[in-house]
């Protein structure tokens, strides 16, 4: 992983996220210097999961969603986990969050279930995507060019399918963070 001192990363989602697909992320690009914060809809801590349906921890929040400037972040992580994805689809700010990180250019890493938030937020058309395979038929009606890969970089956009792919969707996070090629 890149050194990564001064980036700004923010890390988006609701209660019943898949943990590792938070945590790893979250922890990997700390110890690599990124100044990486975690924001809910409300501000309250968030409940996360394992396997999708066993309850794990709660974690801390770093704030809301209006707290998140797109401006001044260096990219955006969405992690997956169902609950924690459709609730973040049917959500405008997250929505709109993931619209202005995208058409700056910005690296934007989603992970499993996650990329129901490209699809609602009119962003998987043309692009060449992964995510759990229960979503393919969902991201190619929306236009995407869905493939079963670890992890698939396209222009700014990282995603993966699951917390077995975790360590090339973090370490294509942190070379997107530092310009270099993956």
């Amino acid at each position: 992983m890149p050194h990564l001192t001064g980036k700004q990363v923010a890390i988006i989602a609701g209660d019943y996220f898949e943990e590792p697909e938070l945590l790893v992320p979250r922890d990997a690009l700390r110890e690599s210097g990124a100044d990486v914060k975690v924001y809910s809809v409300d501000g309250q801590p968030i409940q996360a999961t394992q396997g999708d349906v066993n309850p794990t921890q709660k974690v801390d929040v770093d704030g809301t969603f209006d707290d998140v400037d797109p401006a001044a972040i260096d990219a955006l992580v969405v992690p997956g986990g169902s609950v924690n994805a459709d609730h973040l689809r049917m959500d405008e700010k997250a929505q709109a969050l993931l619209r202005a990180v995208d058409d700056a250019g910005k690296p934007l890493a989603i992970i499993c279930h996650g990329p129901w938030l490209l699809v609602s937020a009119g962003k998987a058309s043309g692009r060449r995507v992964t995510s759990w395979p229960s979503l393919a038929d969902d991201l190619r009606n929306a236009g995407a060019d869905w493939v079963d890969e670890e992890v698939v970089v396209d222009g700014n956009l990282i995603t993966s399918r699951k917390p077995d792919d975790l360590d090339a969707f973090v370490g294509a996070i942190g070379n997107a963070l530092v310009g270099a090629e993956v």
